[in-house]
């Protein structure tokens, strides 16, 4: 039986990171693959520190830093925030405990892990943004530590951004190079590998659009948190006109809102934004607060995919400005595209929230999407 090693994220605190990953073994579950997680977990010493300074210049690198210190100054100025922070980890770390297995010894050197991956007969590199410039340097989600003769997949890979910065180009077409099989998620993505390398490769859907809804039901036990109606809200970005208009729709439809606070940054604002904050909130307890929800309004990729998959009316805002530098639109431009679903914010919350999802015809299209996904990975582990 063969062998796969697995380059994925297992330890990201972040709803649609970490479920997205669990789609990817379930997937390879019901393939009867033999996978390992390969745990690359690098010694930070001052070799570590010194070679990561050059990363500081790159865009993506700087504002993930900027919200990154946000969260740890709201952290050390508000010490509620702190513990219940704590509690919201807690709840990931028994999601990972319970739902990932076959993990490897941990890694520490880079020469380990070239040495390591020699054991497998294929490594594949899962999908969320793993290609964002930041991470070049690293050599592990790119797979430049694989050997030659071990076969290479990305599966649903993204980008995370529409234009490699100009120092790098060189180096990611020659990873791209030695990548056997590639998917990406996004067509941006799809456009950027054409144009780098002239290779046409295919756009397939997350991972957590592969599983079926009747997959995820039958692993993310059923439980409703809060026994009212509500609106659930899942904000990544600090908009605050986006707080308003959902503010505008929980008076007209007389619902109270259950929101998620200061996932990847402190917004002093949101304390007094929302009716139920609650914390003790893990990948399972996310996707039930969606299944329960009479109404979804999110800037989240993931947070708009299990909206779709649950067949709820929901609102999915733009992250980002238009012109932002740091835009990753282009992950729900995509998703729309792909299942034929209108812009589902376009200014008017009320009658976007309520224009109906046509679910029998976006299931149809997702059990197509589905099938190329599937049909996709097994002829690349073949």
């Amino acid at each position: 039986m063969r062998k796969i090693g697995l380059c994925i994220v297992y330890k990201n605190w972040n709803y649609g990171s970490m479920l997205q990953s669990f789609a990817t073994l379930l997937e390879l579950r019901k393939l009867n693959e033999d996978y390992e997680i390969i745990r690359y977990e690098r010694k930070k010493d001052l070799a570590f520190y010194l070679n990561s300074l050059p990363r500081i210049f790159l865009q993506d690198m700087r504002y993930s830093k900027f919200r990154s210190l946000r969260k740890k100054f709201g952290k050390k100025m508000h010490k509620e925030f702190a513990r219940n922070d704590e509690i919201r980890t807690s709840m990931f770390e028994s999601f990972r405990e319970r739902n990932f297995d076959n993990f490897s010894p941990v890694i520490k050197t880079y020469n380990e892990l070239c040495d390591y991956a020699t054991r497998f007969d294929a490594v594949l590199v899962g999908s969320d943004q793993l290609w964002l410039p930041s991470g070049l340097d690293t050599n592990f989600f790119n797979l430049m530590f694989v050997p030659e003769n071990v076969n290479k997949i990305a599966y649903a890979a993204s980008f995370g951004i529409s234009e490699i910065p100009s120092k790098q180009k060189n180096r990611t077409i020659e990873y791209l190079n030695r990548i056997n099989y590639i998917s990406v998620r996004e067509y941006s993505g799809q456009k950027l590998i054409r144009e780098l390398t002239g290779r046409k490769v295919p756009v397939i859907v997350d991972p957590t659009l592969v599983i079926s809804k009747e997959v995820w039901d039958a692993n993310i036990l059923d439980e409703r948190k809060i026994e009212e109606d509500y609106i659930f809200c899942y904000l990544l970005g600090n908009n605050m006109e986006h707080r308003v208009e959902i503010q505008k729709l929980s008076q007209k439809k007389k619902l109270k809102i259950v929101t998620l606070r200061h996932m990847d940054e402190y917004i002093e604002a949101d304390e007094s934004f929302g009716n139920y904050a609650p914390y003790d909130v893990g990948p399972r307890e996310f996707i039930n607060l969606i299944r329960h929800a009479s109404y979804v309004c999110t800037d989240s990729f993931h947070g708009s995919v299990f909206s779709i998959i649950n067949h709820k009316q929901f609102v999915s805002f733009n992250r980002y400005g238009e012109k932002s530098k740091n835009s990753r639109n282009s992950r729900l431009e995509s998703l729309f595209r792909q299942l034929g679903i209108d812009r589902r914010f376009k200014g008017n919350i009320l009658d976007d929230i309520t224009e109906e999802i046509d679910y029998q015809k976006v299931d149809q299209k997702l059990f197509e999407l589905r099938t190329f996904a599937e049909n996709y990975l097994k002829n690349a582990l073949n």
